[in-house]
Formats: structure tokens, sequence, C-alpha cells
């Protein structure tokens, strides 16, 4: 009995160790892990499904986070609600997950081109490669710190909404 009882610190430890070295090779910069554990919570609060496969779990639960808290959601996910659930109108909430960073809002129409153009929320499901809009790391930073559009290679043309 004795000997089955020292089993188990080393164990638990083994297991903690695990965790923690799982977190640390891990590429998400989280203030801590619970952002990560909120993103995925939001996530199933909301039935949004996450794609883990083949990837950084940490990451997929940071950007739920992100995307969930910081307003991506506001404006890529049109309408916001699904049908009979906005909470503005005293319904009970529940997010439209039909239509979940699909893009489709339009804010106005940009005068400043000829000819003029809707300016509309981009689509940001990812693509079968996974990333999103298609676009990669530094192509999404690019759109997020400058508002260039990523459909003019020349960035000539800015996104009047971002960033």
């Amino acid at each position: 009995m004795k000997k089955h009882m020292s089993r188990w610190p080393r164990i638990w430890l083994g297991a903690v160790f695990g965790i923690l070295s799982i977190w640390s090779a891990s590429a998400a910069r989280a203030d801590d892990l619970s952002q990560v554990l909120r993103g995925y919570e939001i996530a199933y609060e909301n039935a949004i499904t996450l794609n883990l496969k083949g990837k950084d779990w940490a990451l997929v639960g940071l950007g739920s986070y992100l995307v969930n808290t910081t307003g991506c959601n506001d404006c890529h996910t049109h309408p916001n609600w699904a049908e009979g659930h906005n909470p503005y109108l005293g319904q009970p909430e529940e997010i439209n997950t039909a239509q979940y960073l699909t893009g489709g809002r339009t804010f106005g129409t940009d005068t400043a081109v000829n000819p003029p153009v809707a300016i509309v929320s981009a689509n940001l499901t990812p693509d079968k490669t996974g990333k999103p809009a298609g676009l990669n790391l530094h192509q999404f930073l690019d759109v997020m710190h400058t508002g260039h559009d990523p459909d003019d290679p020349k960035h000539k043309r800015l996104l009047k909404v971002m960033p």
C-alpha cells in the first residue's frame, strides 16, 4: 500500500511538469493562462466551433479571447445576434453563429474613389489552410496596424474603418 501511495506525488508532479512544458513551448503571448481559457469558455458558451487540428491550442484560445472581447466580432459578424436573441431588445442573448466572422456589415460609401464603393466588413473565417481571410500573420498584422487593404498590393488604398 505504501508503495502505491508514493507514486501519486510523482504522477501529479509529472502531469504539472508536462502541462507547463506544453504551455512554455506555445507561441501564445497571453498575459496569463486565464485569457486562453476564457477564449475557450466564450466559444463554448456561444456554441462556436474552434478548429484545433494541427494548431497551437493556446493560440486558438487566445484568438477566441481577442476576437470576442476586443470587438472584431462586432463588425465581422452580421447581424451580431441570432434572430430573436438581441439582448438590447430585451431578448435572451445568443450570438449569430451561422454568420460568425463572415463579414458583410456595410458602413457607408467611400466617395474618395471613382467609382464610389461600399465600405463592407471583410469575411474573416479561416480559409482551407486555417488563415483568417487567407492572410498570413504578417499580412493580417499589417491590416490591423496600418489599415492597408490586402487586395491592394501597392498599399495605396486604405480600409476606411481599420485600424
